[in-house]
């Protein structure tokens, strides 16, 4: 188990040393920069993580378009090109920069002619994706055509009849599409009822498969009942949280959790799913208790119950022992499960918190490069993608300028 995650040897807390103007230069790479790092003032920090994020930005363009121009092989948010689209819009949201808005609004212009003939629906590997986010680009340009122009495609988009349930391919995930569009366009953009007919299917669906357990709703992706963050039951519980529901529905999400919990390793761990409740191996956003833990910290807020607070509490634990994995990317590496942190820093005011987010991004500006050179720290099948490669990572040292407003992308809203 130990070779899936670097001993996280970092101290427990590390106050911030105030800094002269006189004494601002950066840590060299080496013995003691990871600490310098951890001990430097937030304002110093957060001017070394943009610069770090912008670099990776730049580095992420010459990879992935200066070979292929605007052809597109692979559209989606996960591995492809919609993810850095998504990466600049961050960045534009950070600096300010339209040329990195303009440059998004022109790759979306090239996932759009890759996506046509889609089946997938979702925000994070389909369509819906493709069409929301050309859709807030457009608002943000000023160029209404476009703005029409997506979301008429997007009310275009078809759910088919056997589409699964989960968040990576299935109905939720293209219900986070519409709640995307009514955060950044205004509710009821997607009308509530067209998302309720949605919910409607979900919910048989969960409370069928429940009934033959003891759990109130199950859900299935090829043929394994899953509990995690991408196919499972809490990427279907997290969007839910967000949909106005019946009372009964209401107890129904909240008695899945109540079972998750009840139900989850001694060392605070989940498992990857119902088949599998033997092995605490993952500790991932898309399997284990980090994409977990962002789920019940939600749920605390929604729902103001202790027990779900405490649970994301005791996640986050086998986060900071377990999490800092040999991968970079935010579906299962250490870019992702920062975000742990940060939503408990947000849910809490703790400091304890920011400093672990913290902590975890040092640690990739400290040691990535040098990690991922040596063939230490891997970056998935596609190297320079939002949720497998190093996007993730410059996404996430974006969202650590100002941490109060950090969210995962395509899991929080």
């Amino acid at each position: 188990m130990a070779d899936r995650f670097f001993p996280n040897i970092m101290p427990d807390f590390v106050a911030e040393t105030p800094t002269l103007p006189t004494q601002e230069a950066e840590p060299e790479i080496g013995s003691g920069s990871l600490m310098k790092l951890l001990s430097m003032a937030y304002p110093s920090l957060s001017e070394r993580f943009k610069r770090t994020a912008l670099d990776l930005k730049e580095t992420i363009l010459t990879e992935t378009l200066g070979a292929t121009g605007q052809h597109v092989h692979d559209f989606t948010l996960y591995s492809g090109a919609l993810g850095t689209a998504l990466l600049l819009f961050k960045s534009y949201q950070v600096t300010s920069n339209t040329n990195d808005l303009s440059l998004c609004s022109q790759i979306i212009k090239a996932c759009d002619s890759a996506s046509l003939g889609s089946r997938d629906v979702t925000f994070i590997c389909g369509r819906a994706g493709v069409c929301a986010l050309g859709a807030v680009a457009a608002k943000h340009l000023g160029d209404s055509a476009s703005l029409d122009y997506y979301l008429t495609q997007f009310r275009e988009i078809k759910l088919s009849r056997n589409l699964p349930d989960e968040l990576l391919y299935g109905k939720v995930g293209f219900l986070w599409a519409c709640l995307f569009l009514n955060k950044h366009l205004g509710e009821g953009t997607i009308s509530s009822a067209y998302m309720r007919a949605v919910v409607d299917e979900i919910i048989k669906n969960g409370r069928a498969l429940g009934k033959r357990g003891r759990c109130p709703l199950m859900f299935e992706w090829y043929g394994e009942k899953y509990w995690g963050a991408a196919h499972g039951l809490a990427g279907i519980m997290d969007v839910l949280m967000d949909m106005e529901l019946k009372p009964d529905e209401v107890e129904d999400v909240k008695g899945t959790l109540k079972y998750m919990i009840d139900n989850r390793f001694p060392s605070g761990n989940y498992p990857a799913s119902e088949e599998d409740k033997n092995r605490d191996v993952l500790v991932h956003w898309c399997h284990g208790a980090p994409g977990i833990s962002l789920t019940l910290a939600k749920a605390a807020k929604v729902f103001g119950d202790k027990e779900f607070m405490e649970a994301a509490v005791d996640a986050a634990e086998v986060v900071w022992k377990r999490g800092l994995l040999k991968r970079v990317g935010i579906c299962h590496g250490i870019s992702g499960n920062a975000y742990v942190f940060l939503s408990l820093y947000q849910l809490t005011g703790n400091l304890g918190f920011l400093y672990r987010a913290k902590a975890f991004a040092c640690f990739l500006v400290d040691r990535a490069h040098k990690l991922i050179s040596e063939g230490e720290l891997h970056r998935g099948d596609s190297p320079y993608s939002l949720f497998e490669g190093v996007g993730g990572m410059a996404y996430l040292l974006l969202d650590m300028i100002e941490p109060s407003q950090a969210k995962f992308p395509a899991y929080e809203q």
